[in-house]
């Protein structure tokens, strides 16, 4: 016991965002590159641990307010030459606006029923996507989304010497660890203890007077949010916002990454989405087959850890603590 409260009492999160900062400086481009996918899945993953970790909400559309941020942002950023200070923030409040249109009529559903009806919004969003040819660019996508102007970092000093898309991992990281820190503050507050509460039992939740569904839409609203930013960041890393950003799959992703890392934890998320995509750059890189041993792979884990790798990691500590004490 009370070795896990020495290692709650670090902060993992600092460290791990200061670390990631010395990515380029040690590392080739391309580990750059998967750091960057790595930071903004893992804020994209978190945002629906808020709804499925702590609400117990399960969404099988939150691509659809990814994809809503990556298209507002980059239609804002290379159509319209809004900066991306500007950008950014509108991308992820209109991702928010949607999740709250949409969150108004899913709360009013509750399991299989609310899970389907985020696909249906989910669908719609895409299918709209794919056909406003005049705005989204239709199922070509929109290409050429511009970087933000970082001529700044330059002169931060150890940043003089990086490249453009090095700066724009400096401050995805950044952003992400931002956006994180105020995501772990929310699920610590007493909203996040009372969605916690919900999850466990909305009907007596409710019999004490809680207005289950409103928190249950607030929630909604600011997972909507930061999904949205996620989307913004992730067209620029992908120099181009395409129909899929909103599709089924990328929910599904989403979906594993927290499964996989542990969804009753807070960086589990987090680690899901560090695990899946290096698993997939190694797999993919000997064999085509790679749903095939995803698929072993979360079996294998729902069956032996199903708290996830960081359930799995938990249990681990307090084998050794037990064994200890012995």
């Amino acid at each position: 016991m009370a070795a896990r409260r020495r290692l709650a009492r670090v902060p993992w999160g600092l460290l791990v965002a200061v670390a990631a900062l010395f990515v380029p400086a040690i590392g080739s481009r391309f580990y750059t590159f998967v750091a960057t996918d790595i930071a903004i899945m893992a804020l994209f993953a978190v945002s629906l641990n808020l709804l499925l970790g702590y609400g117990g909400l399960v969404s099988f559309g939150h691509a659809a307010y990814f994809g809503i941020g990556a298209y507002a942002c980059g239609i804002l950023m290379k159509v319209h030459a809004v900066p991306f200070s500007v950008a950014l923030p509108a991308a992820g409040l209109l991702a928010a606006v949607f999740a709250a249109l949409f969150g108004f009529f899913c709360v009013r559903l509750t399991k299989i029923y609310f899970a389907m009806l985020t696909l249906a919004f989910a669908q719609i969003v895409w299918a709209v996507s794919f056909k406003w040819n005049s705005v989204t660019g239709g199922e070509q996508g929109m290409s050429d989304v511009p970087y933000p102007d970082l001529s700044g970092l330059a002169w931060v000093p150890g940043l003089a010497g990086y490249r453009t898309s090095d700066h724009f991992y400096v401050l995805t990281v950044g952003l992400v660890a931002a956006c994180l820190w105020i995501l772990r503050r929310v699920v610590r507050s007493p909203f996040g203890r009372l969605l916690t509460t919900i999850r466990e039992n909305p009907e007596r939740t409710e019999f004490i007077g809680v207005d289950v569904r409103r928190h249950e839409l607030l929630a909604f609203i600011i997972a909507g949010l930061f999904a949205g930013i996620a989307g913004g960041l992730f067209g620029i890393f992908n120099r181009g916002v395409f129909p899929d950003f909103a599709y089924w799959p990328k929910s599904s992703d989403v979906l594993i990454m927290t499964i996989l890392g542990g969804m009753g934890s807070f960086y589990g998320p987090a680690i899901g989405a560090l695990i899946l995509i290096i698993l997939n750059q190694e797999i993919t890189s000997y064999t085509e087959y790679w749903p095939f041993v995803l698929g072993i792979l979360l079996i294998t884990l729902l069956f032996l850890f199903p708290g996830g790798v960081v359930g799995a990691l938990g249990g681990l500590v307090r084998r050794l603590e037990r064994m200890r004490r012995a």
